[in-house]
């Protein structure tokens, strides 16, 4: 029998390492290896690994060298990224591995991670996106705000630099602390006054860059895509539902030719590699993601499985992308919590 495939997974205490991992070990008959790192010793990854090693946060100066190591000793085949917190530094020293690193380059982690550089790329290529005002300090904000319809129409803010839901807040003027407190649920994204968020952001620590956006009501959508040197090979798009502390718990394959043409347009001006997910609100942008998400996986089309033998070259991009049509719309995903014991 053959040396097993040893694949590096990152942040394998993530919420979709669970069925990741299983994907890799299930594809084709072939043993596999996996070795997962986190920063954190009670993750996922150190009981469905088959090795497992701690590791310092993506942020960390050290995260790199500690990655490098672990590959080094492991002798990795290939290495998965799965966090945002750590791309842009597995990009940077991505070439010394020695081995394929299923992330994109450097510049399109950044271009793709900024928000600004959203909003700029969106309005050049004609993709609708919510209406966005950067403010930098209080007066900005509150201009920003009352420019977009405040306080006669909600509207919403986020984090320059942030992803996902970190640090997004509907601003209302029906926000009320006193219900907040006695009976907002935990986990909950409240809606907040203004005047309340400025004094929240104006706290003395220095006012973080921000952005107003108009808000826009429809459905959470993303589309999934495989892809290499700005080449979309497969895509598919998907509802985002049933939300549990800012992740979605239910996911349904839909028939969105608009948003894959959308994200096929981001993904080539971005030159973005391997599994990326570009999220929507109705047909409006909202982020790109340059890592993989959730995915919807299919007996017959295992986009991670793709990536890794695309990578060793098993495979070329043609081939993959011959493979787009098996994208099977109405498919469901419900995720569930589960649990390990040990001593």
């Amino acid at each position: 029998m053959s040396d097993p495939l040893t694949i590096l997974v990152t942040a394998s205490g993530a919420p979709g390492s669970p069925r990741l991992l299983r994907a890799l070990r299930e594809a084709d008959g072939r043993p596999v290896r996996l070795v997962g790192v986190d920063m954190r010793d009670e993750s996922a990854g150190r009981f469905l690994c088959d090795r497992f090693r701690r590791v310092p946060p993506g942020s960390h100066p050290g995260y790199l060298e500690a990655l490098l190591e672990v590959a080094e000793q492991e002798r990795v085949d290939v290495v998965f990224p799965q966090s945002s917190a750590e791309v842009g530094a597995i990009a940077a020293g991505a070439e010394r591995f020695g081995v394929p690193v299923l992330v994109s380059g450097p510049d399109a982690i950044e271009r793709a991670s900024a928000k600004s550089e959203t909003v700029r790329l969106a309005e050049q290529l004609g993709i609708p996106q919510p209406r966005t005002i950067a403010a930098s300090d209080a007066d900005g904000f509150r201009a920003a705000a009352a420019e977009l319809g405040y306080p006669g129409r909600d509207v919403c803010m986020k984090p320059l630099e942030a992803k996902g839901s970190r640090g997004f807040r509907v601003l209302s003027t029906s926000a009320d602390r006193r219900q907040q407190l006695l009976g907002g649920r935990p986990g909950t994204l409240l809606p907040l006054s203004l005047a309340d968020a400025v004094e929240i952001l104006d706290g003395g620590e220095g006012f973080p860059e921000m952005l107003v956006m108009e808000l826009v009501e429809g459905e959470e959508l993303a589309v999934d895509a495989l892809c290499r040197d700005g080449r979309t090979l497969v895509a598919s798009a998907k509802t985002r539902e049933a939300f549990r502390a800012g992740l979605a718990m239910e996911f349904r394959i839909i028939d969105r030719p608009d948003l894959l043409e959308h994200s096929r347009r981001l993904v080539e001006a971005l030159r973005l590699d391997w599994i990326v997910n570009v999220q929507f609100l109705g047909d409006r942008l909202l982020e790109i993601n340059p890592r993989i998400s959730t995915l919807v996986y299919q007996p017959d089309l295992n986009l991670p499985w793709l990536a890794v033998r695309l990578a060793l070259g098993e495979i070329d991009a043609d081939a993959v992308a011959a493979l787009d049509g098996r994208t099977s719309v109405g498919r469901r995903v419900t995720r569930y919590y589960d649990q390990v014991e040990y001593s």
